[in-house]
């Protein structure tokens, strides 16, 4: 009789880890950047259909990396979680530190009971009102939660693009401004240049009037990117 094949709990953690790694290496990258007044998400991605960054609520905005169909039906998980919560009790109820904890939540169990892990890295973002600060948090494909501050990136080149950041991202930037170097750190990283086309750009404006996201179109792109030539 054979005897059965066995794996070390310690092994296993170690091969969905590294499994999971791999499938968000071979994905575009997001950059999330806090400006003056709000925050500016952006993400390499050509397709104008299948969208990486999204709203859920009034004031947050979702990012997904890696397996598209795994990180879209999170996104449809958080809006019915979002709406649910206003419902039951108040909109001002629904934040991205409650939003991130249950996705921390539900990416974690998923890692340490199904055989196969989330090929995803999120971002959760939250323009605040008045001089509250904003929220941005980063959970990864272990459901390990982190509250980042300034920017954050996710995706195939997240710890270049993170310090590239970290040497050149200051405070007070204006849209343009942080737009023009979410841009450049990913020109930095992949050494090519960086077409309109291929960016889906989104910001959360803190002095918006009703809901707060709002995409930037391939002609804002264009003109914003272009002025900088």
């Amino acid at each position: 009789m054979a005897l059965p094949y066995y794996v070390s709990p310690e092994q296993m953690m170690q091969d969905k880890a590294e499994y999971a790694r791999k499938g968000i290496a071979r994905g575009k990258s997001i950059i999330v950047l806090e400006y003056a007044d709000g925050m500016l998400l952006v993400a390499e991605n050509p397709s104008a259909s299948l969208n990486k960054i999204s709203e859920i609520y009034d004031r947050i905005a979702f990012a997904g990396a890696g397996r598209y169909s795994e990180f879209e039906n999170l996104r449809k998980a958080g809006i019915r979680y979002a709406d649910l919560k206003g419902f039951a009790y108040d909109r001002e109820d629904v934040t991205a530190k409650s939003l991130a904890n249950a996705y921390s939540q539900t990416i974690g169990n998923i890692f340490s009971e199904a055989m196969k892990p989330l090929e995803v890295e999120i971002l959760v973002v939250e323009v605040a009102d008045g001089t509250l600060p904003n929220e941005l948090y980063r959970i990864t494909f272990d459901g390990s939660i982190g509250d980042e501050r300034g920017f954050a990136a996710i995706g195939g080149q997240a710890e270049e693009l993170r310090q590239y950041l970290k040497d050149n991202y200051h405070t007070g930037l204006d849209q343009k401004a942080a737009l023009i170097l979410a841009t450049q750190a990913l020109e930095a990283v992949s050494s090519a240049k960086v077409k309109p086309q291929s960016l889906e750009v989104a910001v959360l404006e803190r002095h918006r009037s009703g809901r707060k996201f709002h995409r930037l179109s391939q002609d804002d792109l264009a003109s914003m990117l272009t002025d900088t030539e």
